[in-house]
């Protein structure tokens, strides 16, 4: 199914795509980007991140951000206990609809999606969503510095919130995973309470420099355990259990 709805920048202009997992609703904008390329083609993007995910949640908790268009979340969300939840952060505005229109289609009730960016501290970020010629980023969106201004076509000013001021403390976290454009630093300083509480398992698409991990996370016994695509998995003893 396609929507075409003219110039209206306020109509959400879509497809619906379906593979193993569920249905998707996918950005007209970023149908060119390989990760809803491979839905729209009734594939899974990155199968070995979402397979690992499913299989290392256990009884707790997900953290997915940068969740695009929702690509991972009927997996994710029914790989969850019952009493578990999947928290999703999406900053996009587009792609943040796009994101509930999937949790709709999938009829999760565990899926917590908010239109929000990840970082250090809450903050207004200025967010680049399309490259000069105007073409939408989609999952490559990215936080920028905030001396970037246009008429929103290619920067878009977006909340940015700290992970610890998200979620209860006591909520059982056992999976992060961070697909963030190279602000998964930032992300886990602020995610840094439920880490040290946790110990969770963490998936990063771009590590922070050695010294910082050293100081942070391999200080509380977190190890690179290996690759998955392009991302880093993180783990300590407690949470490889």
């Amino acid at each position: 199914m396609n929507t075409d709805s003219g110039s209206d920048i306020r109509v959400l202009k879509c497809s619906v795509a379906y593979n193993k997992y569920g249905g998707y609703c996918v950005p007209t904008s970023s149908q060119h980007r390989p990760a809803a390329q491979a839905i729209l083609a009734g594939g899974v993007w990155e199968p070995d991140t979402i397979e690992f995910m499913v299989k290392h949640v256990g009884d707790g908790d997900i953290v997915h951000a940068g969740t695009y268009f929702g690509d991972f979340v009927p997996a994710l969300s029914r790989a969850c206990v019952t009493s578990a939840k999947v928290w999703a952060f999406e900053p996009n505005p587009e792609n943040y609809r796009c994101a509930l229109i999937t949790n709709d289609i999938n009829g999760l009730e565990n899926v917590e999606i908010r239109n929000v960016g990840l970082g250090s501290r809450s903050a207004v970020q200025s967010m680049r969503i399309a490259d000069d010629s105007g073409r939408a980023l989609g999952g490559g969106s990215r936080l920028v510095p905030n001396t970037q201004k246009d008429d929103g076509k290619i920067f878009r000013d977006v909340d940015v919130v700290a992970l610890d001021g998200q979620i209860s403390p006591k909520a059982k976290v056992t999976v992060i995973q961070f697909d963030l454009e190279g602000f998964e630093k930032s992300a886990l300083i602020g995610a840094m309470g439920i880490i040290r509480r946790r110990r969770p398992i963490l998936i990063l698409e771009t590590l922070p420099d050695d010294a910082w991990l050293a100081e942070n996370l391999f200080s509380l016994g977190y190890e690179v355990s290996g690759k998955l695509h392009a991302n880093s998995v993180l783990v300590t003893e407690q949470a490889s259990k």
